[in-house]
């Protein structure tokens, strides 16, 4: 896959490209639909699939106070278009000076003149250009006045609700891990490196990982089932290699009367040193609330427990 920062830096001409544009926060199966629509046209064409997507997040910049927390991270985001099978990603650089261009003008300056579509293909909630006066319908005029297809995904729908990434977020919030995963594709995860904690989990015969995540999201505080991946190839293992998990999100009641919110996570069957290293963590069950204990007694026997809950909700022997 190839990766443009911005359309100005376009170095040569696309094939017959059939484009996408939008935000596509945590590329969940809706972007997915239009995106292996893109795909599909693209190749029954004999073009390039093209996507334009905007960096940072539009409302990053004109509403910094009400922008919504990012469900993926940059790399991942890059990571997930190129695995569906994207041939151009052109991260367009947003700030106030493009947010001033009018509709008429993105579509003229921008998408025609830069990329040339020969098609392009926008979500049912597509806006476009200055204050987002730009309408699907707008966009449907301008297109077809300089010969470019214009045409409109309808929204997916799931157990009767529109597939959306506000939705998703508000799914982490409760920690409802299992029904984001149906609304994005694939489980939820968080990028980070491995931090070196305070070795309380080593004490209590369960030691664990600390991250620091990238991401802007974490599941509400909780225990959960999942997988540990490390990104690289390290003395325990190759690059990719993933691990089932025990994953505590939380603020640690037992040990601590306050502080922020962290994930740990005790990989199962695991002895190994992962400081340092690149890791995904990925949330599939949520096991049980967050919960304060009398001590480290009481909190050992409950991790074991959730051990033996995780190895069944995963499938683990």
């Amino acid at each position: 896959m190839e990766t443009v920062a911005g359309t100005n830096k376009l170095s040569r001409a696309l094939v017959r490209p059939v484009l996408t544009i939008g935000n596509f926060d945590g590329i969940h199966v809706g972007h997915r639909a239009i995106m292996e629509t893109v795909i599909e046209r693209a190749r029954s064409l004999g073009g390039e699939s093209v996507v334009l997507t905007f960096d940072p997040h539009p409302r990053k910049v004109l509403q910094p106070d009400r922008a919504p927390s990012l469900l993926t991270t940059r790399e991942q985001k890059l990571e997930a278009l190129e695995a569906i099978g994207i041939d151009v990603v052109i991260l367009q650089p947003f700030d106030l000076d493009f947010a001033k261009i009018s509709p008429e003008d993105f579509v003229r300056n921008i998408v025609f003149e830069r990329i040339r579509p020969v098609e392009v293909f926008v979500g049912y909630d597509f806006r476009f250009g200055r204050d987002r006066q730009g309408s699907m319908a707008a966009l449907a005029e301008i297109g077809s006045g300089l010969g470019i297809s214009v045409t409109i995904i309808p929204e997916i729908r799931i157990n009767d609700l529109d597939v959306n990434s506000t939705r998703i977020r508000e799914l982490l919030a409760k920690g409802d891990v299992e029904e984001a995963q149906v609304l994005l594709g694939r489980p939820f995860s968080v990028r980070s490196l491995v931090l070196e904690g305070d070795h309380r989990g080593r004490t209590l015969g369960f030691p664990t990982a600390n991250l620091g995540p990238e991401n802007e999201i974490l599941p509400a505080a909780g225990v959960y089932a999942g997988e540990f991946r490390v990104l690289v190839e390290h003395s325990s293992g190759p690059a990719n290699e993933r691990y089932p998990s025990v994953v505590n999100v939380g603020l640690r009641p037992t040990f601590f009367k306050s502080g922020r919110l962290l994930a740990e996570a005790h990989l199962l069957d695991f002895e190994g040193d992962l400081y340092g290293l690149p890791v995904e963590l990925s949330f599939h069950h949520r096991l049980r609330s967050e919960q304060k204990f009398p001590g480290p007694k009481e909190l050992k026997v409950q991790i074991a427990a959730d051990v033996v809950m995780a190895r069944e909700r995963l499938g683990v022997k």
